[in-house]
Order: C-alpha cells, then sequence, then structure tokens
C-alpha cells in the first residue's frame, strides 16, 4: 500500500480541521448536546468513516478495504468501552453536564496524539523486528484476559494518582465554570476540571496500549491504523451524549471485547509463527503449519462478537429490570 507524503499531509490536516471545527462549533459555547443534535453528528461521521474505507477499497484495493474495516470496528468498540471510562470519571469528579463537552473534546484529542505516537512506534518496530508480533499477541492474550476479569476500580476521584496530585497542589473542591485554574486570595488554585483531565489523560494512555496492538493485529499499514482510530475518535464525544443511559446496559461489552483481544492475539502469534526468524523457533525458519486468518474471517468474526455482547447485554438487563420490577 502506496501513501504518498502528500496523502499523508491531507489526511492530518483534515483530522485536524474537524477538531477545531468541532471545537469552535460546538464545544466552545458551554451546553448539553440534545439527542437530536447528537444522533445526527454520529451518523455523519459513522456515514464518514463507511464512505472512507470504500474510498480505500477502490484507490489500494479490496484487502487494505477489509483491513480498514476490521480495524474501524475493533477501534470503535474499544472507544465505547473507553466512553463508559469517561462516563465513570466524570460521575466521579461531579463534572455538570453542560461542562462535558469541553472535557471530552480534550481527552479524544489526547487519546488521537497518544495512539499517533504509538502508531509509529509500531509501525518502526513491525519494519525492522518481526518477532515483535509474538510481544503484541502475547500482550493481548494478557489484555484480553484482564478485559475478561476486570473489575471497577472505584471512585477515580479518590484514586492513588489524584491522592497524590492532592497532595502536592492546591485544589479547590468546588467548579469554577470550566476553567481549569482559579486565583483566589492571591493564590493560585487547580480546578476538579483540570484534576478530571489529567485522569482522563491517564485513561487515554491505558486505552491506547490496548487499542494500538490489537489493530496492528489486523493490518501493518500504519495509514490504515491512523485513519481507522481518527474515524474511531470522531463523533466519540456525541456518542457520549446519545448513548450515555444505554452503557450501563452493555454489561457483556468487556467479555466482547476480551474475545476480540484474544482472537487478534492468537491471530498475531500465528503471524508470527508464520514469519518466524528467532533461532529458537524451528531453526529460525517459519513454520508453514501455522495458518493466517483471512482478513474477512476476521471482519465477520469482530462484527458477530459485537453483535452478540450487545444483544446478549440488552436482554439480560431486561430480565434483570422485570424480575426486579415489582409484580
Amino acid at each position: 500500500m502506496l501513501v504518498t507524503p502528500l496523502v499523508w499531509g491531507i489526511t492530518l490536516a483534515v483530522t485536524v480541521a474537524f477538531f477545531v471545527y468541532e471545537f469552535f462549533a460546538h464545544v466552545r459555547k458551554a451546553h448539553e448536546p440534545s439527542i437530536g443534535e447528537s444522533a445526527r453528528w454520529s451518523a455523519f461521521y459513522i456515514g464518514l468513516a463507511l464512505i472512507f474505507g470504500l474510498v480505500i477499497g477502490l484507490v489500494w484495493g479490496w484487502d487494505f478495504g477489509g483491513e480498514y474495516y476490521a480495524g474501524y470496528l475493533t477501534e470503535k468498540a474499544l472507544s465505547i468501552d473507553n466512553l463508559f471510562v469517561f462516563l465513570i470519571v466524570m460521575t466521579g469528579f461531579a463534572v455538570p453536564r453542560i461542562y462535558q463537552q469541553k472535557v471530552l473534546m480534550i481527552g479524544i484529542v489526547i487519546a488521537l496524539i497518544l495512539r499517533g505516537g504509538f502508531i509509529a512506534v509500531g509501525a518502526a518496530l513491525i519494519e525492522n523486528l518481526s518477532w515483535i508480533f509474538y510481544v503484541f499477541g502475547a500482550l493481548l492474550l494478557f489484555l484480553a484476559y484482564r478485559q475478561a476479569f476486570a473489575h471497577g476500580d472505584g471512585n477515580p476521584a479518590d484514586g492513588r494518582v489524584m491522592r497524590f496530585v492532592r497532595r502536592h497542589l492546591p485544589v479547590t473542591d468546588e467548579y469554577h465554570r470550566d476553567r481549569l485554574t482559579v486565583v483566589k486570595d492571591g493564590r493560585r488554585f487547580v480546578t476538579p476540571m483540570l484534576l478530571t483531565i489529567i485522569t482522563i489523560g491517564f485513561v487515554d494512555l491505558i486505552f491506547a496500549v490496548d487499542s494500538i496492538p490489537a489493530i496492528y493485529g489486523l493490518t501493518e499499514q500504519a495509514y490504515i491504523v491512523f485513519t481507522a482510530n481518527a474515524f474511531a475518535l470522531m463523533g466519540l464525544r456525541q456518542l457520549y451524549f446519545l448513548i450515555g443511559g444505554l452503557l450501563k446496559r452493555l454489561i457483556y461489552l468487556s467479555q466482547g471485547l476480551a474475545v476480540i483481544l484474544g482472537f487478534i492475539g492468537m491471530k498475531l502469534v500465528l503471524h508470527a509463527l508464520h514469519v518466524n526468524e528467532l533461532p529458537f523457533i524451528n531453526g529460525g525458519q517459519g513454520v508453514k503449519w501455522a495458518p493466517e486468518i483471512p482478513i474477512w474471517f476476521s471482519l465477520l468474526f469482530i462484527g458477530a462478537t459485537i453483535l452478540v455482547a450487545t444483544v446478549a447485554s440488552l436482554v439480560r438487563t431486561r430480565t434483570l429490570r422485570r424480575e426486579e420490577s415489582p409484580t
């Protein structure tokens, strides 16, 4: 897949332009988006992502188009899980609804910057070290296990990082609109808004560790990795307000993501065996019996897993509500 510097430059410029527009058109003036506004923009960004996949297929071939769609689906599912953590963070810090857009916007920009760095590092490692697929595969299998048996970490406002910050910085207990710092009695204080953004930044770092190896298990093309991540993050702010209530009902989302991460981890290990150059494995030769999982199967598997996890979650939560409701 040949992507010229001009194409990279245009892609980066358009991505930045979208986020700048988002800020000035929607985030700069504090307000809580309506369901209609959130639905329209969510549909726009999802439609744009799907159309971009067609462009990749028409220009570079449908094998790369399939890789993009598989990567986009995976990153979108991981981003929705990210939204659930954002919801927990904002609830823990009691961020007023009209200011949550700003926190989300900053969090999404931080996520894109962190993922961009991880994408560049990942591309360099894959280019020069074929055995890195073993490392990525093992990491994803570990993350799949952790995802399947993850438990809530309590109130993020009382976590160790926040306790450390509060010990070393003067922090106000109340919000001052959407300001990050405020001067009181001649002394500058940090507001809970800044603490929320710091927490979101740590969350983004953790999710970057999850998402980048996952998508590199589906494609080795840095351009596809970046664009799939960018489109997965675009519209995430609107999606937060659109499905905020639904997030609490997706009780099997973590297990579904664990299955996806485990599947991609196994795919990476099989690929590593296929292109093996480690001398202590099969004499440094590729393991011929190790199958290469085709991208169409990966796409179907990921889509089916997300669908099953979503449907099972909604059915289970509906059953629980009926059992809890008075007869």
